[in-house]
């Protein structure tokens, strides 16, 4: 019997997957768990127009995702931290404050997970700072860390 799976099934296949399975499994586990549906017209047809909608929405996210890249690459966001004995910076510059600092500056909400640090900004100065996007876009802003 083909069973159109709902969710990701072990050892058989992953979600939206057309799969051929004994009568007894589908029957007795795959459709009394609502893990599948049986492989019909309606079904095939149903599957079809969500994946094609699935496709629609990806598309949307990556030129969004794009968007936001080139208007980025044109920010320069500002960050003061406290400086110590001799003008040397005290302390560092994490990924939430540069996040928090996009948001007050520019209006953008970026999670702090996304940024992608080169290595901890202890100095003050320009630098040049990644953000993964999108799992094929990534985004590029300058920070520049001044003395408080």
């Amino acid at each position: 019997m083909k069973v159109i799976l709902l969710e990701d099934v072990k050892a058989l296949g992953k979600k939206g997957e057309v799969v051929n399975v004994s009568d007894g499994y589908a029957r007795n586990c795959i459709l009394p768990k609502k893990l599948g549906v049986e492989a019909n017209g309606q079904n095939l047809n149903d599957l079809k127009l969500q994946k094609a909608n699935d496709a629609k929405i990806a598309q949307e996210q990556l030129e969004e995702a794009q968007a936001l890249a080139k208007e980025l690459e044109t920010k320069m966001v500002v960050v003061s931290m406290k400086a110590g004995e001799g003008g040397r910076a005290f302390g560092s510059i994490s990924s939430k404050e540069i996040s928090q600092a996009l948001k007050e500056q520019f209006d953008l909400s970026i999670d702090k997970k996304k940024i992608q640090l080169p290595e901890a900004l202890k100095n003050f100065g320009t630098y040049e700072v990644s953000v993964k996007l999108h799992p094929k876009v990534v985004g590029k802003f300058r920070v520049n860390v001044k003395e408080a």
